[in-house]
C-alpha cells in the first residue's frame, strides 16, 4: 500500500512512510558515537548490555561475537529519535536470508555532480526509480534504489555494477573516481555478522533536518 504525504499528513504518517523505504535488519540498528574530544567516530549495534560490567567486554571482544550480546530493533521509537536529531542510527540493509530491500551507490570526492548525473541518466533511461541525496558530510551523493520487495543481495549488487559501467560506456571521458561501493557491501552474511551498516536516508521532521551518510557498521 503506498502512502501519500501532504502538507497536512501526521508526524506519524512521516515516520510509517520513512520506516516502510528504509527497511533492512529489524532485529538489530547501529548507533553512531564520537569520542569526547571528537577526533574518532563509528557506529555500533545497540546492545541493551552495552558496557555492563560482567556481560561487555568491548573492545577485547567484538561485538559479534559476543554471546551475551542483546540486540535492540530498529522500531518507530528509534525512526522518530533519528528523525528528530536525538539519535544517529544505521540500519543494515542486508536481511539474515542474505536478501536486501533497497541498494544504496555511494559518491564521494571530486567530480560527483557529473558521475552522479551521468548515472542518475542511466537509471532514468531504463527506468529505474532512483533517489538522490546529500551525504552527511556534503561531500557527495547517495543514490538510493528502493525493491518492493526482498531481493537476493548479490542480485542487487549486479544490478548497481550494471548502471556504473553503461554510465561508463556512455560517457567515456567519465571514469567515475568519485565512486566509492555500493550497499549492500557484500553478496552473503559474514558468520556471526549483521553485514554492512548504511545511514537513513535525510529526512525533514518536524524542525530538524537530519543528514545522512554511508557507514560501515560491521
Amino acid at each position: 500500500m503506498s502512502i501519500v504525504i501532504t502538507n497536512n499528513s501526521t508526524n506519524d504518517e512521516k515516520v510509517e512512510l520513512f520506516m516502510s523505504l528504509f527497511r533492512g535488519r529489524g532485529d538489530v540498528y547501529a548507533r553512531r558515537w564520537e569520542s569526547k574530544d571528537g577526533k574518532k567516530s563509528g557506529y555500533s549495534p545497540v546492545c541493551r548490555n552495552e558496557w555492563t560490567p560482567g556481560s561487555c567486554e568491548k573492545p577485547r571482544v567484538k561485538c559479534s561475537d559476543c554471546v551475551n550480546r542483546l540486540l535492540v530493533p530498529f522500531d518507530k521509537q528509534a525512526a522518530i529519535r533519528h528523525l528528530t536529531g536525538k539519535e544517529v542510527a544505521g540500519v543494515y540493509p542486508m536481511l539474515p536470508d542474505e536478501t536486501c530491500l533497497f541498494l544504496a551507490i555511494d559518491f564521494d570526492g571530486e567530480n560527483w555532480r557529473n558521475d552522479v548525473s551521468a548515472v542518475r541518466s542511466v537509471c532514468e533511461r531504463n527506468r529505474v526509480p532512483a533517489a538522490v541525496e546529500r551525504s552527511r558530510s556534503g561531500n557527495g551523493v547517495h543514490i538510493w534504489i528502493i525493491f518492493d520487495e526482498p531481493v537476493p543481495a548479490a542480485s542487487a549488487r549486479k544490478l548497481g555494477s550494471a548502471v556504473l559501467t553503461a554510465a561508463m560506456e556512455e560517457r567515456h571521458e567519465l571514469k567515475l573516481k568519485s565512486y566509492d561501493r555500493l550497499f549492500p557491501n557484500q553478496d552473503t552474511m559474514p558468520k556471526g555478522g549483521f553485514g554492512n551498516g548504511i545511514l537513513s536516508a535525510a529526512t525533514a521532521f518536524g524542525k530538524t533536518v537530519v543528514s545522512a551518510a554511508l557507514i560501515a557498521a560491521s
